[in-house]
Order: structure tokens, then sequence, then C-alpha cells
């Protein structure tokens, strides 16, 4: 305990030289050691959040993962589909390396996103949208409030999550509950993606309505992976093998040459520097691929690239970094504009940015080499100022030297963790950009479970092969499928003054995000002082729920909203149909 309470007060560079050894050596022995505990505490926070007899979750049904006990300040009692695929996948992959004990968790996730899957919500039914829906009460009851809906990356999370567990289960002799128990959900949830997938949507920040590289790049695994269960268990996964090849051509336009942009189609006013895009690479990892560009791969020259980008982000906008030169790890957050607590680094930011490093050099040892490229040599440069381009066998000092500089910087964000984690082990989901303490959410799921990741990374543990060999070689043309759009007419009775004009605003990008500014006017061609009506066409998505609502806008700019509450609507799945929607001012 010692040595871990030294390793939480000091940074690896400051710690003195003495019996112990360099200073290497030491931040090596007090990493290692926070690494033993706070594993223990990590698993035991995972389990501890989830229902019905975890420890804080009680009241939640069996299976579902509470994504923290906060009730106030902020409220994530709730269960979100994203954060407990994610963490499921972390248990599952424990699971399959022999954790037996978690059988019965698996078993009761796979009962829970059944029901879940069942459930309406503003998002829609099981067949309209609904399958977007972000989070659910712990009870299992729809979340009605107003909200960053759909999030598309649910689906296909959940999809990879129980995709995993029916692979083992298949291996295992048990081929029938993988196609009666565990399909059902995978193939609702790969129609989803395959329907979807080229339709903005909310990132997984629930902030930006645009094209998500995340959920681009999980979508693009879950059906690569989905295709390949359905071939193994007779069924069919219609649009998978189409679709997959599609959205990997997409994700090239996310490439801007020296980062990813995480965020497309949407004005956000941002960089497009995001630890999205690095919990991107991580979560597409596949232990038999090598270091591919074109799916982003840890060990690859744009994600190398990209993570020097990101993280280098970070170094002057926050005080806990002050000081900290290029080639150091620092403290990591989601994006360096971030306003959500004022902006802070994040736990599971920092951790995935260890994740990356200890990822790819898992990759290099497996293929036996390194490469290092005109893309990647920034990122080399930090570590090793002397390196040039060139291949480097695993044999020669050059490979060892990189291969021990990397894993040295992925173990200074951890010690990053460690210096801010309290002495309890106690995860949050954030830490003062000044201070260093521990914010927002306390004891996050999410912060855990990737805690787990990381170090498992670390230790050489991967999950298995999800194909990427096979599927990442994206079209030479980007062809979007074609477009299931409904014509809905809008007609709108409201009085008006002259000079005051109505439009339509609401939660799709067609109808402008909430935005007065890109809201859709209404025309007022059929105008009478009898029937004061307003009317517009709106092309939309088929099958798709949403919230909308009227706004007026005067000649002067004032612009006046309705009362509420939010207005609502579903249009139909018949694709090129047409329906009228009746509405009168309140």
């Amino acid at each position: 305990m010692l040595l871990t309470s030294i390793g939480r007060a000091l940074p690896a560079f400051l710690l003195f030289t003495g019996a112990l050894g360099t200073p290497v050596e030491q931040r090596q022995a007090s990493v290692d050691t926070f690494i033993t505990s706070q594993r223990a505490v990590s698993i035991e926070g995972v389990l501890a959040n989830i229902g019905a007899d975890g420890s804080k979750a009680q009241g939640a049904a069996a299976g579902i993962v509470v994504a923290s006990p906060s009730r106030s300040n902020p409220d994530y009692w709730y269960t979100w589909t994203r954060d407990s695929a994610l963490t499921y996948k972390a248990l599952v992959e424990r699971f399959i390396a022999g954790d037996t004990t978690l059988r019965k968790k698996l078993d009761e996730y796979v009962s829970s996103q059944t029901y879940l899957q069942t459930v309406s919500n503003p998002s829609g039914g099981p067949d309209t949208g609904g399958l977007g829906e972000p989070k659910f009460n712990v009870d299992r009851t729809a979340f009605t409030g107003a909200w960053g809906r759909p999030q598309r990356d649910g689906p296909p999370l959940r999809a990879t999550a129980l995709t995993l567990y029916a692979n083992w289960l298949i291996a295992n002799g048990n081929t029938t509950q993988a196609a009666n128990t565990l399909w059902p959900i995978i193939a609702k949830d790969l129609a989803y993606a395959v329907k979807y997938w080229n339709q903005t949507g909310f990132d997984l920040w629930e902030e930006v309505n645009g094209s998500s590289f995340f959920t681009l790049a999980a979508t693009h695994r879950a059906l690569a992976e989905g295709a390949a269960l359905a071939t193994k268990l007779s069924k069919t996964c219609d649009g998978c093998a189409t679709a997959a090849p599609q959205i990997l051509c997409f994700l090239q336009g996310f490439w801007t040459g020296s980062y990813i942009d995480s965020n497309i189609n949407v004005n956000d006013g941002r960089t497009g520097k995001d630890v999205n895009s690095i919990i991107s690479s991580i979560h597409t990892l596949d232990p038999a691929s090598a270091c591919t560009s074109t799916t982003f791969q840890p060990c690859s020259s744009r994600a190398l690239l990209n993570h020097k980008a990101v993280t280098d982000s970070f170094r002057t906008v926050y005080g806990v970094n002050n000081g900290i030169p290029q080639g150091k790890a620092v403290a990591v957050g989601r994006y360096s504009e971030d306003v959500y607590y004022n902006g802070n680094p994040w736990y599971l930011a920092t951790l995935a940015a260890a994740e990356q490093l200890y990822a790819a050099v898992y990759q290099w040892n497996t293929i036996g080499s390194i490469t290092v490229d005109s893309v990647s040599l920034p990122f080399f440069k930090d570590l090793l100022p002397s390196i040039t381009t060139g291949t480097y066998a695993s044999g020669s000092a050059t490979f060892k030297s990189i291969v021990s500089a990397v894993t040295t910087y992925g173990d200074g964000y951890v010690a990053v963790v460690q210096k801010y984690t309290p002495a309890n082990g106690g995860l949050a989901e954030q830490f003062d950009k000044s201070s260093g303490s521990p914010l927002s959410a306390v004891d996050l799921t999410w912060s855990y479970a990737a805690f787990l990741t990381a170090t498992d990374r670390r230790a050489g543990t991967v999950g298995p092969t999800w194909g990427e060999k096979s599927n990442n070689v994206p079209p030479t043309t980007c062809t979007a499928p074609p477009s299931c759009n409904v014509q809905v007419t809008f007609n709108e009775r409201a009085t008006t003054t002259f000079g005051e004009n109505v439009f339509i605003v609401g939660q799709l990008t067609q109808l402008g995000n909430w935005d007065p500014n890109s809201a859709i006017p209404l025309s007022a061609s059929k105008y009478t002082s009898s029937d004061p009506l307003w009317y517009a066409t709106v092309s939309l998505p088929s099958s798709t729920s949403f919230a909308y609502k009227y706004i007026r806008k005067t000649s002067s700019g004032t612009v006046v909203w309705e009362s509420d509450p939010n207005r609502s609507y579903t249009t139909s799945s018949g694709c090129g149909s047409t329906s009228t929607q009746n509405d009168t001012w309140r």
C-alpha cells in the first residue's frame, strides 16, 4: 500500500532515485502495485452497479447496468444501452478468458435486453426506431423526458457484446442457446444498423447530432461479425454484408490527413479532435489484424497520429497538465472545447489513451515488426526523437526501444489515473482540471470497465478476432444506400399579424436539430382569415419517431415558441409514402 500511496501522491517524473532503482523502475513498480489493487476494486465496482443483486444497484432489474449510483447532480440512475454494451463486452471477454463466475450475469443481460427491445419509447416502437433510444429507467420502463435522441451506437455495440458470447456458446457445444436466445436480439440490432447507418444521430456524448465516427466504426464491426455469425447459425443477416463495406468506405472521409474528425455533417464549432476516435480504435481492435489504417487499428499510422493529435489538444487546457511535454502522458478529457461541468479530464478517456498504446504493443509483438512511415513519424518522434522511417523487425534494438517507450507512455496514462484516484479506489466520471479532485457521477460503471480493458491489454489479454482481415478493404467508390424517405405535410393553423412567419423545428437534422435559425419555413399561400393555414411538406426518414414544435419569427427577428409540451410524430414505414399532420398553434 505504501507504493500505491506514493504513486498517487507524485507523478512518475518526480519520484526520487534510490534503493528502489531508477525513476522508471520505481514508476513501473508503483503502476504494477496500483493495477493489482485497482483491478479488484474495478471488477467489484462494475458488479456492484448491475441489478438485481449489485450492492449499489438495488431496485434495478436483473441484468440491468446502472450507469452510476448518483441520483442527483448528476442523475445517472438510468441504464444506457451504449454503456451497458461496452461494460458487458468487457465482462464477456473476461468470461472467455476464464472467469466462469460471470455466466449468470451474462444470461441475465441477455434476458434484460430481450425485454428492452420490446419497450416503446420516445424514439419509437420496436420496429419504428425504438432501438435507437439511448437510455431507460432501471426498472426497464421507458424514459420519456427530453433527451438527445436517437443514438445509433447502442444497437451495434450490444450486437458485438452478444456476438462474442454467442461465438463462445457455439464453440462450447451450446449452439441452441446461441441460435434461439441470442440471435433474435442480435438480428434486431443488426437490422436497425443496416437501416439507419446512413442517417444522422447523436454521438456518444449525447450532444452532437450528425455523423459520428464512433457510431459508424462500431456499426462496421458489428455488421462484419454479425454476418459471419449468421452463417455459422444458418441464419440470414439481410444487408449486413452489403452495408459493412460501404460504411468502411464512408469512414475514410473522417480522416483529415492528421487526425480523425470525430463528428461530421454538423456545424458544431469544434476541431473534431475527440477521444471518441481513440475509443473507436480500441473497440475495433482485432488481435489477428495487421496495422491496418482503413479500420484505424490501434497500431495503424492513422490511429497513432490521431492519438498524438487528440492527447496533445489537452496539454494546455487543463491545469493538471501544466509543464508536461509532448511524449509524456497527460490527463485526457472528451474534447478540448468541452463545457460539461466546466470541462475536465475523464478517467475513462485517460484510460482509453493508455489502452490504445497497450493494444498497439500487442499487435506489434504479434506481427513481429513495426513500420514507421511519414504519417506515424511525428508520434514516434515524441518518444524517440532520433527515429527515422523504416520497418523494424522484432529482434532489432529499435523494435525493442519502441515497445519499451510506448509501454512506458501507456503506463504514464495509468499513472495519471493513479494520481487522481482516491484511496478507496472509487472511479468517478471526471476529475477536476485544476485540483484533480473527483467530479460528477461517483462510481461510474464505464470508468471501472475502462480500467479493466486497459489493463487487460497491458497484460496481453485481448478478445477474439472479429474478422477484420476479411473486412478491411473499402470499395473504390462509396455508394449510399437508397434512401427510404416519406413525405409529411405539416398543416399548422396559427393566426398571425403582418410580418410574422411560422416555422417548424425539431430533433431531426431535417427539422433543424431544434435550432431556430435552421427551422423549416411554412408557406402562407393558402392563408385566409377563416382558415389561417401555414403548411410545408418535408422529406423525412421512414419508421422514425421524433419531437417537434412550431415557432413564430417576427420581422425584427424575435422568436416565439409555442407552449409545451413538445409534439411527437412517427413516420410510416413505407418508402415514398405521404401523410398529413394537422396541428393548431398553442
